[in-house]
C-alpha cells in the first residue's frame, strides 16, 4: 500500500470514529447500518452475556464490535490487559472487573475523542484500574514485555499495516503471553469497488484479511499456538452492517488467538 494511501486510509478511520465518540454510538453517525447497543439482543448476538452489558456503565459500549474477546482471554486477577483500540472502554471495563485491583487494563485509541470518551466512561464506572492511552496500534505507546494480554475487538482489520500490528503486539507481551482478539476476517475476495472504497474500509469489510493470511503473518513474527476460528453465526448481525452489499458472503467474525513463547 502506497504512503498516501495508507494515510488516506488513517485519516478515514480516524474521522469516521471521531463522530462516532461525540455521537454515542455506531447507529447515531448517520452513515452507518449496524444494530447498536439498545437493540434487543445486540450484546448476545456479539456473545456477550446479559451480567457483562449490564454490569458498565451506559456510554462505553458504541456497538462497534463483532465479538466478546475477554471471553476467549482466560483473564486473571493481576493480569495486565492491552485493549488495541478501545473505543469508548467497553471491554477494557469487562477486563477490569477479571483482573481485579492487583490487576491493570490499558486501552489505546488513535482517535482522540474516543480516549477523551473513554476517559470519562472510567470515571462513571469508577474504573481505577484502567487507563486510556492515545497512540496507533502500529506502534504502542506501551513498554517491552510488560503486559500478559493483548485483546481487540474489530480493530485489526482497520490498520493498513497489519504485520506491524502483530510485531506491536509481540514486542510489549510478556514472555507466555497470550492473543485474544475478535476481528473480520474475509470469506471471499472482496470486490475491488468494495476493497477501495475508504468509507468501506473505516467500515470494518473492506480491510479484512484472509485466515491463511493472518495465519502468515502471526507465524512470521513468532506468535505460537496460533488458532482462528470463524464464527458463521456472525452472518445474523454482519448482514444488517450494509443495504448495499451481502456482507455476510465476504466476510466473517472469527476468533484470533496466539501466545509468544516462553
Amino acid at each position: 500500500m502506497s504512503g498516501e494511501r495508507e494515510r488516506a486510509q488513517r485519516a478515514a478511520v480516524r474521522e469516521r470514529y471521531g463522530r462516532i465518540a461525540e455521537s454515542g454510538g455506531c447507529c447515531d453517525d448517520g452513515e452507518s447500518d449496524r444494530g447498536g447497543p439498545t437493540d434487543e439482543g445486540y450484546g448476545e448476538r456479539l456473545g456477550y452475556d446479559s451480567e457483562d452489558v449490564n454490569a458498565v456503565e451506559a456510554g462505553a459500549n458504541l456497538g462497534l464490535g463483532c465479538g466478546n474477546p475477554t471471553a476467549i482471554a482466560s483473564l486473571e486477577p493481576g493480569d495486565t490487559v492491552l485493549d488495541l483500540g478501545s473505543g469508548g472502554g467497553f471491554d477494557c471495563f469487562l477486563a477490569a472487573r477479571e483482573v481485579g485491583e492487583g490487576g491493570r487494563v490499558i486501552g489505546v485509541d488513535m482517535t482522540p475523542e474516543m480516549v477523551e470518551r473513554a476517559r470519562e466512561n472510567a470515571e462513571r464506572n469508577g474504573s481505577e484500574n484502567v487507563e486510556f492511552r492515545l497512540g496507533e496500534i502500529e506502534h504502542l505507546p506501551v513498554p517491552d514485555r510488560s503486559v500478559d494480554v493483548i485483546v481487540s475487538n474489530c480493530v485489526i482489520n482497520l490498520s493498513p499495516a497489519k504485520e506491524r500490528v502483530f510485531e506491536e503486539a509481540y514486542r510489549v507481551l510478556r514472555p507466555g503471553g497470550r492473543l485474544a482478539v475478535s476481528d473480520v476476517v474475509a470469506g471471499a475476495e472482496i470486490p475491488e469497488e468494495i476493497a477501495t472504497d475508504l468509507d468501506s474500509l473505516a467500515g470494518c469489510v473492506a480491510g479484512a484479511a484472509t485466515v491463511d493470511e493472518l495465519e502468515t503473518m502471526l507465524s512470521a513474527v513468532g506468535f505460537e499456538g496460533i488458532r482462528i476460528e470463524p464464527k458463521e453465526e456472525s452472518a445474523a448481525f454482519i448482514r444488517e452492517w450494509s443495504d448495499e452489499h451481502d456482507l455476510e458472503e465476504l466476510i466473517v467474525s472469527a476468533t484470533i488467538e496466539g501466545r509468544k513463547p516462553t
